[in-house]
């Protein structure tokens, strides 16, 4: 487990990346353990309602930089991540995550259906209110936070950036076959010395402006 002093140093060293060396790529292990910290992230209801697309081609990141307001970082980058999530979470969802958690915990599904069906209550009060995609995406931000602390952690740089069309990514990506929509971008890899951002002290409000205790 890391100290309280490495994981504030970790944080203290993080900020969001401008300028990315594109010749630095994160080692494939490194990388596997990224992936890992994905999987892991935490969901409401363990619904885990997204897909984590990672993008190394780098033709096919150069074709998304004039859809993400023409930031190198998306080409620049180790690694793209791209988390999409669905326009329309489906009962489907509910009934695999279902069939998941007896594989890995055993019971059965029938023993796990007074859950479902508080779930799927949820989720179609959630859709009569048209709010499906929404709570899906603050979802998705849950495994971006969890991401880019991991990967400080571990050395590696991240830009989270909303910065991009949507709608150009789906169609690039091929997510609308698939009732996906781009939700949020996160370019990894290592700073480039040219950045001149990366020395700059951070900006915050003092804890007794933020932090309130009662």
């Amino acid at each position: 487990m890391s100290s309280a002093s490495d994981l504030l140093s970790a944080l203290e060293w993080r900020y969001a990346t401008k300028v990315f060396d594109p010749n630095q790529k994160i080692p494939d292990d490194t990388w596997a353990d990224l992936e890992k910290s994905l999987i892991l992230t935490p969901s409401s209801f363990g619904l885990q309602p997204w897909k984590f697309i990672v993008i190394r081609d780098q033709a096919l990141r150069e074709e998304l930089v004039p859809h993400a307001w023409k930031q190198r970082q998306v080409a620049d980058c180790s690694h793209l991540l791209v988390i999409a999530v669905p326009r329309v979470l489906q009962e489907s969802h509910i009934d695999a995550n279902i069939h998941r958690m007896v594989e890995v915990r055993g019971g059965s599904a029938d023993g796990l259906l007074g859950f479902r069906n508080m779930v799927a209550g949820f989720r179609s009060q959630l859709e009569a209110k048209g709010g499906l995609e929404q709570w899906a995406k603050l979802q998705a931000y849950i495994a971006l936070g969890q991401f880019m602390l991991a990967a400080s952690l571990l050395g590696i740089d991240t830009c989270p950036m909303e910065g991009f069309v949507p709608e150009k990514f789906d169609e690039i990506l091929g997510l609308e076959k698939e009732g996906l929509t781009a939700a949020v971008l996160c370019p990894a890899g290592y700073r480039s010395e040219d950045d001149r951002y990366a020395g700059l002290p951070k900006v915050r409000f003092e804890a007794s402006a933020i932090i309130e205790h009662r």
